[in-house]
């Protein structure tokens, strides 16, 4: 069991920010950073979420380098850890990264660089497992603090907008031409962001002297069914957020929020919805999902990192922000979401990731007043 991970250092570069509470404020108060982006080549949408902190230029893996080092100096600063200490790791996920636009190096490679960049002298990890490449980062995490090998694991990913990944989410449809409006019956697909997310995780609290939650299990599955589609029963959404419970300690009835995937595709919304009803929809109170792309984007291999944070902070303020873009919940979703902030009424909660490929990835965190 995962029991006793602490985490005790947030940092994150949104389209909205920077900063960790203006951030969560904007998200709250339903703000989205959604803005025109021209191509040279028409898309079924120019709107995208881009992080105004790390101006774009025509290098594209330097940015997205950029972006990883500035999320990691945020996220080691918060947790007051030197890089260059003994016994800290740093696991970095991405999806494609720059590969689709221009000649790159390597994703270890990549990885290196953004090491070098905070001055952390080891040799990083690096996960990519496309959209829940940033998941898989903290999951991987987990595993090194609890082996005992490392007191400190900085955990987390990053990923860019590029006119290629662009290009190829408009031609395979799942690009809309409108708003996205995860779970919502008229929900025609998802739009980009990009962004980076890092949490610090420590087998104690003892050196930071505070923790914002505990990682308490971690779950994942594989579909094994296509390339982008995910399968659309359900069950292997079930069967991530079911290995999470059981590494956990925790049962379903003690989960009080969600923090979805949520892309707004509808294979996505309606296999997500069915995975989360299996677990949760008998529930007398069920627990109140929310998701967060409608306000940042899509940010492929860094969006399970931000959104574990948004849970991390739905769950110490007890409230949900809103789902933008929702009005009508889909059918497979009744009873697990619905429009407006939502009162969370306990201190467990699952982040969970879908990601092409047929990854799976559940996150189960809590705050002080956690189930033991």
């Amino acid at each position: 069991m995962t029991h006793g991970i602490h985490v005790t250092g947030l940092g994150w570069s949104t389209p909205l920010g920077d900063g960790i509470e203006d951030v969560w404020q904007q998200l709250l108060a339903g703000h989205d950073g959604f803005a025109p982006l021209g191509a040279p080549f028409p898309l079924r949408n120019e709107l995208a979420a881009s992080v105004p902190s790390v101006p774009p230029g025509p290098d594209h893996g330097a940015r997205l380098t950029a972006l990883a080092a500035k999320g990691l100096r945020a996220a080691f600063a918060d947790a007051g850890l030197d890089p260059a200490e003994d016994g800290v790791a740093l696991v970095l996920g991405t999806s494609y990264g720059a590969h689709l636009d221009e000649e790159a190096e390597s994703l270890y490679d990549w990885a290196g660089r953004c090491a070098e960049a905070v001055a952390f002298p080891g040799a990083p990890v690096c996960v990519s497992t496309a959209c829940s490449a940033a998941s898989d980062a903290l999951l991987v995490g987990a595993e090194l603090v609890r082996s005992g090998r490392y007191r400190a694991v900085v955990c987390g990913g990053a990923d860019i907008l590029t006119p290629a990944k662009r290009l190829a989410h408009s031609m395979l449809g799942t690009m809309t031409g409108e708003r996205l409006r995860a779970f919502d019956t008229g929900h025609s697909g998802m739009l980009l962001g990009e962004g980076a997310g890092f949490l610090v995780l420590e087998p104690d609290a003892s050196r930071a002297g505070r923790s914002y939650a505990v990682l308490r299990g971690v779950g994942a599955s594989n579909d094994a069914v296509g390339l982008t589609a995910p399968a659309a029963d359900g069950r292997t959404v079930r069967t991530a957020v079911e290995r999470a419970l059981a590494d956990s300690g925790l049962g379903a009835t003690d989960i009080a929020a969600v923090s979805a995937h949520g892309t707004g595709t509808v294979l996505n919304d309606e296999a997500e919805a069915r995975g989360l009803a299996m677990v949760f929809g008998e529930q007398p109170d069920a627990p109140a999902v929310f998701g967060t792309k409608g306000a940042l984007g899509h940010s492929l291999g860094a969006c399970g990192a931000v959104e574990a944070i948004t849970l991390v902070l739905a769950l110490r303020d007890r409230t949900a922000p809103p789902v933008a873009g929702l009005r009508t919940p889909i059918g497979e979703a009744a009873g697990l979401v619905r429009p407006g902030r939502r009162t969370v009424h306990g201190t467990a909660g699952v982040s969970l990731t879908l990601g092409f490929g047929g990854f799976n990835t559940a996150l189960v965190f809590t705050v002080d007043g956690g189930t033991s």
